[in-house]
């Protein structure tokens, strides 16, 4: 029952906010967003703590305004994903424009294949979905959520532009046949990973444990990787996905 309820909580939202005027369904997913960051003081914690290990040298206003804002962004992102359905090739500049696709090319033309590199930041649900409407649909890696309704409907929408996922359990097999008929596959590779699977690396000057599956992976194929972000262009009032040139 509580599957259920939760799974009509969320495709209710998604539906109504999907509906909205962009502008609009922004607004409701800012606000919807601060709600529920409300009501869940663990998250405000760890976010708190973890602005001060990054920037200990900020004053507190600084670091309410940082975390304001990335509330805010994340609401407007889970609004843009219930816009998806309605996102299409002639439309899809309307929220997001390509700014340095002549780098994903670049990397695309090797015939190797392309590791589309991102993270939790900006809005990541978007961009490979926007670059999929432009015409670079990818395989996804993706982790299934505790709730497989949710999930299946998470990955409907993710998958209306063309884009697949691969899971974990099929990850490498499924990523190497890819890249060998010079596909893409998108990674988000911001997490900590297990001690194992990654290397020590400095962030903000506190050492995380980071992946070396990309570069092992990068390696072995000979597959590009380039990076690419989806960050909010104020001026345009849309988001601009910056790829960078490739790294391999």
């Amino acid at each position: 029952m509580k599957e259920w309820l939760s799974y009509a909580v969320v495709w209710s939202v998604l539906n109504i906010t999907g509906a909205l005027p962009r502008g609009m369904a922004r607004s409701m997913g800012a606000a919807l967003a601060k709600v529920l960051f409300a009501f869940t003081p663990k998250l405000r914690k760890t976010a708190e703590f973890n602005l001060k290990l990054a920037f200990p040298e900020w004053t507190e206003e600084q670091r309410a305004a940082t975390l304001t804002g990335m509330i805010r962004s994340l609401g407007c992102m889970a609004a843009e994903f219930a816009r998806m359905p309605r996102y299409t090739r002639e439309n899809i500049a309307d929220a997001i424009i390509l700014d340095g696709n002549e780098n994903f090319l670049e990397g695309q033309r090797r015939g190797k294949g392309v590791l589309f590199l991102t993270a939790h930041m900006g809005a990541w649900e978007l961009s490979s979905f926007a670059h999929a409407l432009y015409g670079y649909p990818l395989h996804y890696m993706a982790r299934p959520l505790d709730h497989p309704r949710l999930d299946a409907l998470v990955n409907r929408y993710r998958g209306l532009s063309g884009n697949v996922p691969i899971f974990k359990n099929e990850s490498a097999r499924a990523m190497l046949k890819i890249l060998k008929d010079a596909g893409t596959v998108g990674i988000l590779a911001d997490q900590n990973t297990m001690r194992d699977e990654g290397v020590f690396v400095d962030f903000f000057g506190t050492p995380a444990c980071t992946t070396t599956g990309i570069a092992r992976v990068a390696l072995h194929t000979g597959a590009a990787v380039v990076p690419g972000y989806a960050v909010w262009d104020e001026s345009l009032e849309k988001y601009r996905l910056r790829l960078s040139r490739r790294l391999s």
